[in-house]
């Protein structure tokens, strides 16, 4: 059983972590922190696009993802990006919780946990 590591530069943690064939992605935000829920939640999932693709993956295999959000008032805004990226036929379990950002301005964060393309 080998682990594989992507991204290492922060010693806190791989932006890529691949075991067997599971990939499990650190948590992706915004890549710009100053838009509102739509724009941070549509380029937080281009950056989870990104990151299933350098891995051998794409969104049709992810298995598990837990979202963040810092306002639950913001909860439609966000499943509406959500519901036109999610491929039809590939819906991962989700779940959903409010929580305090690790900063002021991050409206929402993923987690992600996917199966290598085979």
């Amino acid at each position: 059983m080998s682990i594989q590591r992507i991204g290492t530069e922060r010693r806190r943690m791989s932006k890529i972590v691949i075991h067997n064939d599971t990939i499990y992605l650190c948590g992706q935000v915004a890549k710009d922190a100053s838009e509102d829920i739509t724009s941070q939640t549509t380029t937080m999932l281009e950056k989870v696009d990104e990151l299933l693709g350098q891995a051998g993956s794409d969104r049709k295999h992810i298995l598990s993802a837990t979202i963040y959000i810092k306002d639950m008032q913001d909860f439609a805004a966000m499943n509406s990006v959500w519901d036109n990226w999610v491929t039809e036929g590939y819906s991962p379990a989700r779940a959903c919780v409010q929580a305090t950002m690790a900063r002021p301005e991050l409206l929402v964060e993923i987690s992600v946990i996917a199966a290598i393309k085979s």
